[in-house]
């Protein structure tokens, strides 16, 4: 049998409307390449990449979810079980932010309640296409409770960052809670 060359599993969630970036984050995360002729995501797809936080070894699960409305009912069911969603928007998408009250509503109806979230603001590179100003994401997410970043997959700003942050969040949960049931 393999030996086991981690501490702690931990299953991550991108989340957000098609064409806001979940798979260049999660691309520009695990193998820090950007690359601007993706295909939309069909279905779900999933990145393995092992980090270090206090002194564990933690394998990250991130599954990235289609965003488009006809995926949903299979994408929902990879919720259950997630311990971090990334619920992303664009910046030069008022739909996408407008939508963001949706998804937040299928983390409360499909997740698990001890869930971690975070809301990413995506493209922060385009700034003279900006439409969503920073200060209405880090309303909707002081409302919800939950971390805020801005990112860009393209110009590698905030990505590691904001992966690691929801890490040492979950880990966090994790050991004050001496474990979960779910691991």
């Amino acid at each position: 049998m393999a030996k086991k060359t981690y501490d702690l599993l931990f299953k991550l969630l991108l989340i957000g409307d098609s064409g806001v970036g979940k798979t260049c984050v999660l691309f520009r995360f695990s193998d820090d390449a950007f690359n601007t002729t993706f295909i939309s995501t069909i279905g779900i797809d999933f990145k393995i990449k092992t980090v270090e936080l206090q002194g564990k070894k933690i394998k990250l699960q991130i599954w990235d979810t289609a965003g488009q409305e006809r995926f949903h009912t299979i994408t929902t069911s990879y919720y259950r079980g997630a311990m971090g969603i990334m619920l992303v928007y664009d910046i030069t998408n008022t739909k996408s932010f407008e939508n963001i009250s949706k998804w937040l509503r299928n983390i409360d109806e499909h997740a698990n309640e001890d869930v971690e979230r975070m809301l990413l603001g995506n493209k922060c590179d385009m700034e003279d296409k900006r439409i969503v100003p920073k200060a209405k994401g880090e309303q909707i997410a002081r409302e919800h409770g939950i971390r805020f970043f801005e990112t860009s997959a393209k110009a590698n700003i905030n990505i590691e960052k904001a992966f690691l942050t929801l890490a040492e969040d979950i880990l966090r949960k994790f050991t004050s809670n001496r474990g979960w049931n779910s691991l």
